[in-house]
């Protein structure tokens, strides 16, 4: 993943980073009625994170590179504040996310896997930082395509969904 970080402005970026007063989180989006927080990845090859949800606000880090997954956790207008694996979080422009599901390995290289099981054959192994398609979810397993390989991964060895949630 390719995220380049802006140095802040100091004390002036420090308050802007608090977004709109009085915005709450709540269990669905204000703009959209859709459930928060929730997973969706980035629909661009350059999208600017931004200290709060608009254009007036100061630019923190940009991602250059499409199909990185990131977790909704409130929104504002057309902006979406996000968090990433890494757990850094900013506002995006929601035109530049996409709905499509996509999950990153981390860790280590991770076993992808025939069926949702730790004896079953593995199909491939994926590196940290490789990204794929989510497919569906079931208790502890997720089904996955990376690089047009399907297969199963453990919720732990990835970033991507909910904790529980059952995806189809």
């Amino acid at each position: 993943m390719t995220r380049t970080r802006y140095l802040a402005l100091g004390a002036f970026a420090a308050l802007l980073a608090a977004g709109p007063t009085g915005q709450a989180q709540t269990e669905t989006g204000r703009g959209t009625g859709l459930p928060l927080p929730r997973f969706v990845s980035i629909d661009s090859s350059e999208v600017n994170v931004r200290f709060g949800p608009g254009e007036d606000y100061p630019i923190n880090w940009v991602y250059k590179q499409t199909g990185i997954p990131l977790e909704i956790t409130q929104e504002f207008d057309h902006w979406r504040k996000v968090k990433d694996y890494e757990g850094a979080e900013g506002w995006v422009h929601a035109s530049l996310l996409s709905n499509r599901r996509t999950v990153m390995v981390l860790g280590q290289v991770q076993a992808l896997r025939r069926t949702p099981s730790d004896n079953a054959l593995v199909v491939l192994r994926a590196e940290p930082g490789v990204m794929g398609e989510l497919l569906d979810c079931r208790e502890d397993w997720c089904r996955v395509e990376i690089d047009g390989n399907r297969g199963w991964l453990r919720r732990d060895e990835f970033w991507g969904t909910l904790p529980g949630e059952i995806v189809n």
